[in-house]
């Protein structure tokens, strides 16, 4: 007999459960982390090129911030169905083909003809990007069950690598190609190269682990909520919207702001992206943090830290230096410790067999608000200036976010078992 049938409460669809070689999960784990690292690059490559997306098309500033963070919309679309199906079929399969349609999507983009159809190719980007996501995060979620945060700031380093090394690569490209459309080619074809890699090399045992046969040996869980949506999970709803808002609308228009208001060049422009990028990569010990003390502390520390180093950026610093500095520390709270803890927060507030809609639930609420950051933050340029959209979206916003904590329970979550030395 299963599994399956022996606990009702696992998902239907039957999980592998013989142990892994400590080989098998490194060399599975760091490929899974260089496909995320793929997604993060992937969807960097925009920004630094909407000027010049711009100048071609003709796109208005709102158009240009739709375009830069509206893909995020596919995401967010993909996060509760996602969520269902990876705890119903196989990751792994869900994972490649993920991998294959934002793939597509960036293949897309440089053949788009205006704006309606690049939003389209846009959205299947972030859907394929969203999917991908959310299966990973499931992943993680029931592999590594005791230490996820700390394996979810692993998967945030190689996603802070991309978002590092995205820019640079991609105005690196362009420059050579003497087009901005070489470096969305180059991507598209990486990701084709990366689907062969994931199924050649990561083992089902691992994407295919059952949550609960990890979850049984940590004892209870009656203390949670039965329900996935419950009060704890909307007051995380509440603070991952807002980091959504917070970073999305940072990344999407940050390179903008330093050429058009600062006069910043393209290649100094792409550099403060990427220091937000190595920022990110301090999701590691953000994610160590977070199996260390109470997460719901550290995400309101996190928001504090995010609100002032967002006023330096748009209302004092202006020299190239400085912005490279403020945009580490920018990378650092609202991704590294914002977006780290967030998810895994949220998959903490409900019980270990519904971990991939905590995982839909994380991709909803932060990537609807994400989707429209953009868009938010160049009508608060047109009406208030840049200073002025810095200071509400990206300053004062952030203590909505501790509203949205003040809901939370961590008594009613579940908490990570402490090994003993």
């Amino acid at each position: 007999m299963t599994e399956t049938l022996q606990e009702p409460t696992e998902p239907p669809v039957a999980r592998p459960t013989t142990t892994l070689t400590p080989v098998a999960v490194s060399v599975g784990f760091a490929v899974l982390c260089a496909s995320y690292l793929l997604n993060a690059m992937d969807r960097q490559i925009f920004y630094p090129l909407l000027p010049e997306i711009r100048q071609e098309f003709g796109f208005s500033l709102e158009q240009g911030g739709l375009l830069a963070t509206g893909f995020t919309l596919g995401l967010a679309l993909a996060g509760l169905p996602a969520g269902y199906l990876v705890d119903r079929l196989s990751r792994k399969t869900i994972i490649l083909i993920s991998v294959l349609v934002y793939s597509l999507g960036t293949l897309a983009i440089p053949l788009a003809a205006g704006f309606a159809d690049m939003s389209a190719y846009r959205l299947v980007s972030g859907i394929g990007e969203g999917v991908q996501a959310t299966a990973l995060y499931a992943v993680i979620g029931a592999f590594f069950f005791h230490r996820r945060a700390v394996a979810a700031g692993v998967v945030g380093v190689a996603f802070g690598a991309g978002i590092f090394l995205g820019p640079l690569l991609g105005t690196q490209i362009a420059t050579a190609w003497g087009d901005w459309r070489g470096p969305f080619f180059v991507f598209a074809a990486a990701g084709l190269l990366m689907c062969l890699l994931i199924a050649a090399t990561v083992d089902k045992r691992m994407t295919e682990a059952v949550t609960g046969a990890a979850a049984r040996t940590a004892g209870s869980f009656d203390h949670v909520p039965a329900s996935p949506y419950n009060r704890n999970t909307l007051g995380l709803g509440v603070a991952c919207a807002v980091s959504g808002l917070v970073f999305y609308g940072f990344l999407g228009l940050y390179p903008t702001f330093l050429r058009e208001e600062l006069g910043f060049s393209a290649g100094q422009a792409a550099l403060a992206v990427s220091c937000s990028g190595f920022g990110a990569m301090m999701a590691l010990p953000a994610g160590w943090l977070g199996d260390r003390v109470s997460q719901r502390n550290l995400l309101a520390v996190a928001f504090v830290a995010t609100s002032v180093v967002a006023f330096f950026t748009y209302q004092v610093a202006t020299s190239a230096p400085a912005q490279y500095a403020l945009a580490f520390l920018m990378g650092t709270f609202a991704s590294g410790f914002l977006f780290t803890n967030c998810t895994t927060a949220m998959q903490r507030a409900v019980r270990p067999e519904h971990v991939g809609r905590g995982a839909g639930l994380f991709m909803l609420s932060y990537y609807v608000a994400a989707a429209f950051s953009g868009l938010l933050f160049a009508r608060l340029v047109a009406g208030l200036g840049w200073t002025g959209a810095g200071l509400w979206q990206l300053t004062v916003l952030p203590a909505l976010g501790l509203v949205g904590l003040a809901l939370v329970d961590p008594a009613r979550m579940v908490v990570p078992r402490r090994t003993a030395k």
